[in-house]
């Protein structure tokens, strides 16, 4: 925290105002810094902890590129951030865009945001309803420098801009990260799955581009919570080596891995058809197979069922198409388990 202004400060544990510097400080201790202007006001307190711990957080968010977070729009998005690291982030209604937005209020390719020279620019791309910083509206096709805290509106809907480095924005992308992940396998979770399968079931069908999933199941896996030598413990470090090697091993660029039961999970294979699906199942079903899983010195041998299905014109939503790969993996379990189901 080299650099941060010294000031008076109030130790937690005492009333007694001292100068201090924060680099002072041990790992576990914090201050409390008073405004100068007022101290009779609690909301100019601020909190900062002290040592290995704030640095280590300091340097992490020096790293964090600016970005741009949804304060207002369509149910599921507000609080999501995109991060600013390409030279062109288009916001719009269209589902190429980097930035997809569905709500009416917003055109198909409403706003594009400018990343030159480590400086962020915003441009109206000539919408309906036009693109508004700081409650302005901007010409269209010119470009306008951002500042730190900067609102966007496009149509309905409000962004906020935060500025490379921004602790603000490190903080909301941990919280972000953290609230899509499985805490357990570090796997996207079932509100994620939700959210990403419907966006991506949208793009398939717009695009005219095919769109495939593979449902697994961990065959027998109340055996392995059962068995007095393995218990629970034993059961959740098959469910993380499991991630973990299909992570490593499997995932591509554009797959999309989630939990969503105890034993269950999905891959959203965009881009692929069903006989690609199918090869990609049973890859999974024989990496995992093939693959030692040890806890306690005890080898445990784990082996997945797996329903695969691909998008068909009739399908409308993205709750049909898992639906339609649910019931084969049940399909594979009735065949007599470690085995690929394509429906």
């Amino acid at each position: 925290m080299k650099g941060m202004a010294q000031g008076k400060v109030k130790k937690q544990d005492s009333e007694e105002a001292v100068d201090l510097n924060p680099d002072d400080l041990s790992d576990d201790e914090s201050v409390t810094v008073t405004n100068a202007t007022d101290s009779s006001d609690e909301s100019e307190k601020t909190v900062i902890s002290g040592g290995a711990t704030m640095n280590r957080r300091m340097a992490e968010a020096t790293k964090t590129p600016p970005s741009i977070m949804m304060l207002e729009g369509p149910a599921g998005y507000v609080g999501k951030q995109w991060p600013i690291e390409k030279s062109e982030l288009i916001i719009g209604r269209s589902m190429t865009s980097h930035v997809f937005v569905d709500d009416k209020s917003v055109s198909r390719s409403h706003t594009k945001i400018i990343l030159k020279d480590n400086d962020v620019y915003v441009m109206d791309l000539e919408s309906s309803n036009k693109t508004v910083v700081n409650d302005e509206a901007i010409p269209s096709m010119t470009t306008v420098k951002l500042k730190d805290n900067d609102t966007i509106k496009t149509g309905n809907v409000l962004f906020k801009f935060r500025e490379r480095g921004s602790l603000e924005a490190h903080a909301h992308e941990r919280l972000q990260e953290k609230s899509e992940r499985d805490p357990l396998t570090g796997a996207y979770n079932k509100g994620a799955l939700a959210q990403r399968g419907q966006e991506a079931f949208k793009r398939a069908k717009l695009l005219k581009v095919p769109i495939s999933i593979a449902v697994f199941d961990i065959d027998f896996f109340k055996k392995i919570n059962d068995n007095p030598n393995l218990g629970h413990p034993g059961g959740d470090f098959v469910l993380k080596e499991l991630v973990s090697v299909i992570s490593t091993k499997l995932i591509r660029t554009d797959d999309f891995l989630a939990r969503y039961g105890g034993e269950e999970f999905v891959v959203i294979l965009f881009g692929s058809n069903l006989q690609q699906a199918v090869e990609i199942g049973e890859r999974l079903r024989q990496t995992i197979e093939s693959h030692t899983f040890v806890y306690n010195q005890e080898t445990i041998p784990v082996t997945i069922s797996v329903g695969v299905a691909a998008k068909q014109p009739e399908m409308s939503t993205w709750e049909e198409l898992f639906a339609v790969a649910d019931t084969a993996v049940y399909a594979s379990k009735r065949a007599g388990r470690n085995r690929v189901t394509s429906a």
